[in-house]
């Protein structure tokens, strides 16, 4: 395999220092790396998409290695609930922006590294400025928006973009936009329909997976700068954590992908609205900070949706509107479908824990005659709750979208988030 980052003629030990010489005194030993290898490492450039789970491992192990420059794309803040499986960050960062929290560890561990904040949003407009300035990708996102974007821009570029998702127990490895193998896109063609698949705040995941994973990631980027061994381009790594199995599927390229087939995906496209993510516009109210906030009132169309007259399937309600119901006395029931102890760190007034494995047999329990609004942590347990309700026979089911976590950031911010 041809390495990324040439190395010069006539390497040698000059390219290292008596620092860096002992400090990676154990990749020089390799015969793969060696000297001239790790002066490579030292050129190269690697970029960071997340600095959550997948990024946080990968980063570690690739700041140790002595990779040259790391850029960690990021533009979220540490979370306490982060802690359990994105171990760049520590207790005492929680609060601060994920990448000043990277920059701080990752210097501690190998001052030698040039890390590159990057505080922002990757998006349609900045995403090929951005990526251009490294070699490699690694792709630590967890949504399909930044996913397919990612994607695309490595196509574009021609940088190896290094894939990697874990849900649950499971996780996906591979290796993505090299010159002869296939893209994110060959795979999957086109995003799932919003809210079919979970994300791992709604399904949860083992916390030494997305380690597992993530350090797999930080290996193939290496490898690439490198130029050794054989990566996973051209082939799907299956982890199925629980029961300790690896598998391998073998990917070809799509020659009717439009990213690196036709090659008809010249530019970066809407991605929200490719996924179905564009946020719903609502009306311009302030952020309510209390418990009993007054909504905005709701449009028209809603009003109308939002009738006695019965409807096809579950429908969708955002949360400012169903505020405004509330506060107005309308006859709801609002169900909360998460576990409980999903109840325990936060529910919304008034509402009812019927978790969703016993919404089935809990039909009995609910009124016919009332609109039912459900709710979950961010809608896809919810939607599939109210999918079980319709198919026996109800006909006023509601689906909070967005869940809880958008109901505290659009109606209540004292209900806690997780």
């Amino acid at each position: 395999m041809r390495p990324l980052v040439e190395a010069s003629s006539g390497a040698s030990l000059d390219e290292l220092g008596p620092d860096e010489l002992a400090r990676y005194s154990r990749h020089l030993g390799l015969a793969e790396v060696g000297e001239a290898g790790q002066a490579k490492l030292k050129r190269a450039s690697i970029l960071i998409v997340g600095a959550g789970g997948l990024g946080s491992p990968a980063a570690l192990y690739l700041a140790a290695a002595g990779v040259g420059r790391l850029g960690i794309a990021d533009f979220d803040t540490v979370d306490v609930t982060n802690l359990q499986r994105q171990v760049l960050h520590d207790t005492a960062s929680v609060g601060r922006r994920k990448t000043a929290s990277a920059r701080q560890r990752l210097e501690s561990i190998n001052p030698l590294v040039r890390v590159e904040p990057i505080d922002e949003e990757l998006t349609s407009t900045n995403a090929l400025e951005i990526i251009r300035e490294y070699d490699v990708v690694i792709d630590g996102t967890d949504n399909f928006r930044t996913r397919y974007l990612t994607n695309d821009a490595c196509v574009i570029l021609g940088r190896p973009n290094v894939y990697g998702s874990v849900l649950r127990f499971e996780g996906q490895a591979s290796v993505f936009a090299t010159a002869d193998g296939p893209c994110y896109r060959c795979l999957f063609r086109e995003p799932p329909p919003p809210g079919l698949v979970p994300n791992c705040a709604e399904a949860g995941v083992i916390g030494v997976l997305p380690g597992l994973v993530g350090t797999i990631q930080a290996t193939e980027a290496v490898k690439l700068v490198l130029g050794i061994g054989d990566t996973l381009a051209g082939r799907l790594l299956l982890v199925d954590a629980l029961r300790m199995r690896f598998h391998t599927i073998q990917l070809r390229r799509d020659p009717g992908c439009p990213a690196c087939g036709t090659r008809t995906l010249r530019s970066l496209i809407d991605y929200d609205e490719f996924c179905g993510t564009a946020a719903r516009s609502v009306e311009a109210v302030g952020r309510p900070s209390g418990p009993h906030p007054v909504a905005a009132q709701a449009s028209d169309r809603h009003r109308r949706a939002f009738s006695n007259a019965a409807p096809r399937g579950v429908q969708d309600i955002a949360p400012i509107e169903l505020a405004e119901r509330l506060h107005r006395g309308d006859a709801i029931d609002v169900i909360d479908v998460r576990e409980p102890y999903e109840w325990r760190i936060a529910r919304i007034e008034g509402a009812r824990l019927i978790p969703l494995a016993r919404v089935a047999g809990a039909s009995p329990e609910l009124a016919r005659d009332r609109d039912i609004v459900l709710y979950c942590h961010h809608g896809q347990r919810s939607r599939a709750a109210g999918q079980i309700l319709i198919a026996q026979g109800f006909e006023r089911v509601w689906n909070l979208t967005g869940g809880i976590a958008r109901w505290s950031a659009e109606v209540d911010s004292s209900v806690p988030t997780y």
